[in-house]
């Protein structure tokens, strides 16, 4: 399953560099969760052309990756990001001044909107 989760965000970085019966091929598997015979049925392509398709995929968006780590740095902005509502959330919570906590309520909007 966390195998399908990885795959279906690299299509979403990387997806449009694959040919458009790739990306077909690919969404019909990791996003639809199709098997390879419903997917071979549906693009009229043996099902072992399916498989090799998916298999050569996989690998292109992994490499993708490792060079471009497109991936990679949005989950690192996501994790800064949450620290940062957490670091605001906390200066909140020993704060008793009405404009500092207006002042960081607006921040913690302005985070959660990124």
């Amino acid at each position: 399953m966390e195998d399908h989760i990885e795959m279906s965000m690299l299509m979403d970085f990387y997806g449009t560099l694959l040919t458009d019966k790739q990306q077909e091929i690919m969404n019909l598997y990791y996003n639809e969760n199709l098997s390879l015979a419903e997917i071979s049925e549906l693009t009229n392509t043996s099902r072992q052309a399916v498989h090799d398709i998916i298999k050569r995929c996989h690998k292109l968006l992994l490499e993708y990756e490792v060079k471009l780590k497109l991936k990679e740095n949005v989950l690192k902005k996501i994790e800064k990001k949450k620290t940062a509502i957490k670091y605001l959330e906390d200066i909140k919570k020993d704060s008793t001044e009405p404009v500092i906590i207006e002042k960081i309520d607006r921040l913690e909007e302005i985070f959660k909107d990124l």
